[in-house]
């Protein structure tokens, strides 16, 4: 798993677990901080707080694409997509929006995770830059990217 994206952010843990807990530490880090602490940036071409939840929610629906894709079809190729292209539209959103988004569609597919049998877990598909993957390794991507982001947040 060395070359996909996120691997070593999860230091053995159980990926399901790890998507199951990010609303609830997320919830626990946006209740602590002010407006003006939401919209700061750490440095330059770094994302605000917002930003982070509004990419967090994006990814999710990516993520609800992938999984659902790759669950009910067989050779599936899914396609990368350009996340700071997707990020110019950030002031749009508002955090509440983003979040909201975030936990709902969260919770959906973590419904549809929570679902899925072994074999379901097993089936293949195709990444263009990193070649055959399973269906469990997109939920591995998903745990490592919310570890990411949460380190990123200083939790």
């Amino acid at each position: 798993m060395s070359g996909v994206p996120y691997a070593g952010m999860l230091g053995g843990r159980d990926a399901a677990k790890v998507i199951a807990e990010t609303p609830v530490r997320l919830g626990m880090i946006l209740d602590g901080l002010s407006t003006a602490e939401i919209e700061a940036r750490p440095a330059p071409g770094k994302w605000s707080v917002r930003e982070i939840i509004a990419h967090l929610a994006d990814c999710e629906i990516a993520w609800s694409w992938r999984l659902r894709q790759v669950y009910g079809e067989d050779n599936v190729l899914i396609q990368p997509f350009e996340q700071d292209a997707w990020a110019k539209v950030y002031d749009a959103y508002t955090l509440d929006a983003a979040w909201a988004t975030f936990r709902a569609l969260r919770a959906w597919n973590l419904a549809f995770v929570e679902a899925l049998t072994e074999e379901d877990k097993n089936k293949g598909y195709t990444h263009p830059e990193r070649g055959e993957e399973r269906l469990w390794t997109l939920v591995e991507i998903m745990a490592g990217h919310d570890l990411h982001h949460l380190r990123g947040l200083g939790r």
